[in-house]
């Protein structure tokens, strides 16, 4: 089975055409775009323009680094003009090469491509470097308006913002910076966690448009590292607000005593009682997604998507308007993959100003639903990239853990430099496909609660999906 390290942002290379591809990655090229340039897209938006001079520049510079063993072989230059075969070629041997680079962990993490990638959006959008002041939203509504450089990366602009708040250092990396859409009702669309690769201030500011913003909220899963954010002031704080405006815009379940209980506690000023109560509560600590469609249990279905407590949890409306509730736990998942379809019009690619696509992305997870029946779930939704790599993040949680790790000192030596997409991949290994913890127990199909499952017409490869480490056998106790 193969393996993936961990899970990178979409980056699509766009072409004139619509072409369906699983991203690995995911990672896309798709032709020659503005003036011989490939279009980076990221999530549909424009991240920057490259030439082939410049990906060959890259490549000089990471074989310089870490020698020829290291690097993936890259398309090499034509003396002639290139044939409309020979395009096609160019562009295939690109993808596979960025594939290859940022699939590996040591390349895929290194400052040197990270580097390149926040220049190339920089001179993309034609930003210079200068001061700028830049607003960061918090949960209950406010801004921290912080002076930063318009070549800050998203590092930079956590810290900046940690010391505005006076957040100590050792906290900073329980929380992230999020690029959200805020409707006019109030309602709140997720596009994507801040990556290493990306500026902030270029990132919002290449969006043109005021629905657009970034906010800070905490960047784990476990309940229990709540324990080490309320020891702070500060930290208290900013999880006492996440978790009321997750109250208040329904996101965390409340019934009528659990309410007036909250009310009282608020009145007081019992910020840790009121969280502790919050931990206690149905879906506290998860990230909920807009309305979007599953083929499960059948084909267009709709449905409601959350992330947490190492899940995805569906609220499904079947097509005879029945509604059934069920979870999917990441620990069943044997594998997912991101999939695009990018429709450019013909010709070449249009100025920096057309920076937005219409991209239809879709999640697939192959599920382990039975001890020996495994399938494929899809949903079709904007905010698949940030599915994906919520359940990247769960894994990593769940590795760590694994292995008598802590998020405090993975964050440490994150902060130190010496930390690497593989570290915690290393210490535990995935059990055997299909192997149960009691092999011989027998096991029922599971699906969402009274339902049962039906197959899935998706079909992959196996090299085109994220492979999960801590995927594992489960008993009919777990199910």
């Amino acid at each position: 089975m193969a393996i993936a390290a961990l899970l990178l942002p979409e980056l699509i290379f766009t072409s004139e055409s619509i072409r369906r591809t699983s991203l690995k990655l995911p990672i896309r090229i798709d032709g020659v775009g503005f003036r011989g340039a490939y279009n980076i897209h990221v999530n549909g938006v424009l991240h920057c323009r490259l030439r082939y001079s410049q990906l060959l520049g890259l490549h000089e510079q990471i074989k310089k680094e870490y020698g020829t063993n290291v690097v993936p072989s890259f398309p090499p230059k034509k003396i002639f003009t290139l044939t409309p075969g020979e395009v096609e070629q160019r562009r295939e041997h690109l993808e596979k090469y960025m594939q290859a680079v940022r699939q590996d962990p040591l390349l895929g993490s290194s400052e040197l491509l990270n580097c390149f990638l926040r220049k190339a959006q920089q001179e993309t959008q034609q930003i210079p470097t200068e001061e700028v002041t830049l607003e960061v939203g918090l949960s209950n509504g406010q801004k921290v308006t912080v002076s930063i450089l318009t070549s800050d990366q998203t590092e930079d602009v956590l810290e900046a913002v940690a010391s505005k708040l006076d957040l100590p250092d050792d906290l900073v990396g329980y929380f992230s910076l999020f690029l959200v859409r805020e409707s006019v009702d109030g309602g709140l669309t997720f596009v994507r966690k801040l990556q290493e690769f990306e500026l902030p201030y270029v990132s919002i500011t290449s969006l043109r448009s005021t629905e657009f913003h970034i906010l800070l909220r905490k960047s784990y899963w476990d309940m229990a590292y709540d324990v080490d954010v309320m020891e702070n002031r500060v930290g208290l704080n900013l999880l006492y607000t996440q978790t009321v405006s997750d109250i208040e815009r329904g996101w965390i379940l409340v019934n009528k005593d659990h309410h007036r209980q909250l009310k009282s506690l608020q009145e007081k000023g019992s910020k840790k009682e009121f969280i502790r109560l919050g931990q206690t509560l149905k879906y506290y600590g998860y990230t909920k997604f807009d309305p979007c469609v599953t083929d499960f249990p059948e084909q267009g279905c709709h449905v409601m998507v959350s992330a947490g407590n190492n899940e995805l949890n569906f609220h499904v409306k079947l097509p005879s308007e029945q509604m059934k509730e069920g979870s999917f736990k990441v620990t069943r998942m044997r594998c997912w993959r991101v999939t695009s379809s990018v429709p450019v019009a013909n010709g070449s690619a249009g100025p920096c100003g057309s920076a937005k696509l219409d991209v239809k992305l879709e999640l697939a997870f192959e599920y382990l639903m039975s001890k020996d029946r495994l399938q494929w779930v899809t949903i079709t939704s904007p905010q698949a990239i940030m599915m994906s790599i919520c359940l990247q993040s769960m894994v990593d949680e769940l590795m760590v853990k694994k292995s008598g790790g802590s998020l405090k000192k993975m964050l440490r030596k994150r902060h130190n430099g010496s930390i690497h997409r593989s570290d915690s991949q290393h210490a535990v290994k995935s059990p055997p496909l299909l192997v149960s913890r009691d092999t011989t127990t027998k096991l029922s199909s599971v699906s969402l609660r009274g339902i049962s499952a039906s197959n899935s017409a998706n079909d992959v490869s196996g090299n085109d999906f994220h492979g999960n480490y801590a995927f594992e056998g489960i008993g009919d106790d777990d199910l």
